[in-house]
């Protein structure tokens, strides 16, 4: 069984490797395949074809369900239900809508943004709404969160926001009978009773899996303690709680004496029962799924007195997993799940050595925080080297204690508040110690190793070795597993060579941002926007681009104006990675991080590439965009010019001043290709060969606008646009490459222009 599921698990795999998805036919000829294999009892290519197959008929569904190009940017009356807890973000609100009625033929499930919410949006609640939705489309760039592949993963067709007129109104009551409203009665009792509580952001994501509260600065520290996977709903949690029911009832039943059914099996039948009610608290999360498939796949061989090895109960789960739901593969958590109960089994099950609680529990963490190490190196290019002494302090106190506890309040909360309130108050001390704890821990020197990300052949000889690394005592050569870890310190990207340029430019949606590397130093030119007082470009594009490429360390940051889409993600970039410099024309607005003054004569030269700041002239311009920090970076390759969000008056003057001079091969494309840049006599003193234009998808200011475009084609001038490419690499060497990351790298959930 493992073997087939294995190859059920390789032929889904290979689906999403690709690019487009093939035409219709091949599905035919695929099925018929299958059929043949079969007819000739091939079973484990029988299993890959019927991967293969599962996850073609099922992505080519999911696709077809995206909402058509026609509807984007209409008005669009609909009516449904909202699907989850509601997000709520300053001044708006994000939650998932299922549709049920609806004017034209949109997608089954929409990510929707209320602004300025005059009426509370509650799980479960039924609204008639006027949105207007876009085709799923989201920041696309090395080392960043896929966006679109999250979407995709969830079902959802399109992304808008709530049109405040017509009057969005609850159009029905909330259902009494579903989690949706138990999860949202929930989290109003908890917001209620620990309304002062600093730790009930912490509380609401253990009890029922409800993460929206937890800020930035506790995700990085359970990021680099290594307890991300404590802090929310997880399968242990699940795991745990089943397994108390199940000694509960157990004890209880044979007290009782009723023998027309077994103790274990009365057991069984309840735990099963409580893990499926627990998931569905949490919102059948793919963690609270998996868990509980197991621990069905599990209950059901007691049911049926079947006496079954851990791996095969593995396999099952791992082959139902993937029938309900095949593009769970495309989730960090579905692998990590599954590889760290895979460990647990391989280091455990079939050993001589007599069990004990303690010495297990210490080698399940010891064996999960190595064998974990390269996959979370691989997704997140992150490892907590504390992990281990995080998890042996955290895990019994949030499994043994707080979890308990708080669904044990969370219970009697509903009939005995007063006797909840002190049982909170317990939960709350415990978490309050801890979180001490994993503070002290995450400010260690070291606390987290992070790595550009290994690469595939690195992984291929990360596994065996930890195989052998993890196996039992006596096997010979054990120590050889370390030198197959080895490989995964190994940078993946090409060595700069002196006098080449690498331009990087992000996508950021509506905003700027760009990244030059040198053979020795990195300068980054914008950061862009901040959306929210938890959310900006420098957190969620910048430092993960950096991260990926093993940068710690930017030499030079250039803040070019003021505007927020090229100043907001400022303060993330520079609390998250060491930064030497900071050069800007509005030192007011980043007195913090002692800035020096742009002005036009600036220069230096890193590794034979000159760099020169060429604007703000001395005496400003009219406007804030004019008097934007203008970069040209020169070598005996090729020139590239960095001009920010100058306009018609600012092109003129540095025409005026600088005439040839101003020659480049790369031009990212002046505030965002607007109308009032890319004069005609700007282009012709620049004669870019390649312009990058960095604008949002469907942004509300048009840009690029098409007079412009028309502009750059009759220069002959490629173009790329961030919307459309996703980030945009550019290599100016003895010739001049271009790369855009979607064509490269995107996959057939991904937006193509």
């Amino acid at each position: 069984m493992v073997s087939l599921a294995l190859t059920f698990l390789v032929g889904i795999l290979w689906v999403q490797q690709l690019a487009v998805l093939p035409q219709p036919i091949w599905f035919v000829v695929v099925f018929i395949g299958l059929c043949v294999l079969a007819s000739l009892r091939w079973w484990r290519l029988v299993f890959f074809v019927a991967g293969v197959l599962w996850a073609l008929l099922f992505a080519s569904l999911r696709l077809n369900n995206q909402l058509p190009a026609q509807l984007e940017g209409r008005d669009i009356d609909v009516q449904g239900i909202i699907a989850d807890l509601p997000e709520y973000d300053g001044n708006h609100v994000r939650f998932n809508f299922k549709v049920s009625k609806s004017a034209q033929s949109v997608p089954y499930m929409l990510r929707l943004s209320w602004y300025y919410p005059d009426q509370p949006v509650k799980a479960g609640q039924n609204w008639a709404f006027t949105v207007r939705l876009k085709h799923p489309h989201g920041n696309f760039n090395p080392g960043g969160f896929d966006y679109e592949r999250w979407l995709f993963v969830e079902g959802i067709g399109a992304t808008g926001y709530v049109r405040p007129k017509p009057q969005p109104i609850v159009s029905a009551k909330a259902s009494g009978f579903s989690f949706l409203t138990w999860r949202q009665d929930i989290v109003d009792r908890l917001e209620q009773t620990l309304s002062t509580s600093a730790r009930l952001p912490l509380i609401k994501a253990l009890t029922i899996g409800d993460g929206n509260s937890l800020t930035p600065q506790q995700w990085e520290v359970f990021r680099k303690t290594g307890t991300t996977h404590l802090m929310v709903i997880s399968g242990s949690h699940i795991g745990l709680i089943a397994g108390l029911a199940y000694l509960l009832v157990i004890r209880f039943w044979a007290w009782l004496g009723v023998l027309a059914w077994s103790p274990q099996k009365a057991a069984a039948i309840l735990a099963l029962v409580v893990a499926a009610f627990y998931a569905g608290l949490t919102g059948f999360s793919v963690p609270a799924q998996r868990s509980a498939l197991m621990i069905a796949i599990a209950m059901i061989a007691i049911v049926q007195q079947r006496n079954t090895h851990p791996c095969h109960i593995l396999a099952v789960a791992l082959f139902a997993v993937l029938l309900v739901d095949p593009l769970v593969v495309l989730s960090a958590g579905f692998w990590l799940s599954f590889i760290a109960v895979s460990l647990i089994i391989y280091a455990l099950a079939g050993r001589l050595s007599k069990p004990g609680f303690w010495r297990d529990s210490l080698k399940i963490n010891w064996v999960t925080s190595i064998g974990l190490a390269p996959l979370l190196l691989f997704f997140f290019q992150q490892v907590s080297v504390i992990a281990p002494l995080a998890n042996l302090i955290a895990v019994p106190i949030i499994s043994l204690v707080v979890v308990p506890l708080a669904l044990l309040a969370t219970l009697v909360l509903f009939f005995a508040p007063i006797i909840a309130t002190k049982l909170f108050f317990l939960v709350d001390l415990a978490l309050q110690g801890l979180w001490w704890v994993l503070i002290k821990l995450a400010e260690l020197p070291l606390a987290t190793v992070t790595h550009s990300q290994p690469s595939w052949w690195a992984l291929g000889f990360a596994v065996p070795g930890l195989l052998l690394l993890l196996a039992p005592k006596g096997m010979p050569s054990r120590w050889l597993g370390i030198v197959m870890l080895l490989p995964l310190l190994i940078s993946r990207s090409d060595p700069i060579k002196p006098g080449v340029i690498q331009l990087t430019l992000l996508d950021v949606g509506q905003g700027l941002s760009a990244v030059v590397q040198t053979a020795n130093h990195v300068l980054v030119y914008d950061t862009g926007a901040k959306f929210s007082s938890t959310s900006d470009s420098g957190q969620s594009v910048l430092v993960p681009f950096l991260k990926s490429q093993g940068i710690d360390k930017v030499d030079s940051l250039l803040v070019s104006h003021g505007d927020n889409d090229h100043i907001g993600g400022t303060d993330s970039l520079i609390a998250a990675i060491e930064t030497e410099k900071l050069l800007t024309s509005v030192p007011q607005q980043l007195s913090e991080h002692s800035p020096t003054l742009c002005t036009a004569g600036q220069s230096w030269e890193w590794d034979k590439v000159k760099f020169s700041i060429l604007s703000p002239k001395p005496t400003n311009l009219a406007s804030d965009n004019d008097n934007s920090c203008v970069l040209l970076i020169q070598s005996q390759q090729g020139n590239a010019l960095l001009p920010g969000d100058i306009e018609a008056d600012a092109e003129s003057w540095l025409v005026k001043t600088y005439g040839v001079a101003l020659k480049a091969d790369v031009l990212i494309a002046p505030h965002h290709g607007s109308q009032t840049s890319s004069t005609t006599e700007f282009l012709h003193a620049v004669q870019p060969s390649i312009i990058l234009i960095p604008a949002g998808y469907r942004n509300q200011f048009g840009h690029p606008h098409e007079k412009v475009l028309a502009r750059y084609r009759d220069f002959y001038v490629n173009t790329f646009d961030s919307a459309g490419d996703g980030a945009i690499k550019i290599s100016i060497d003895t010739s001049l490459k271009a790369e855009s990351w979607r064509t490269t790298q995107g996959r057939y959930w991904n937006y193509k222009k």
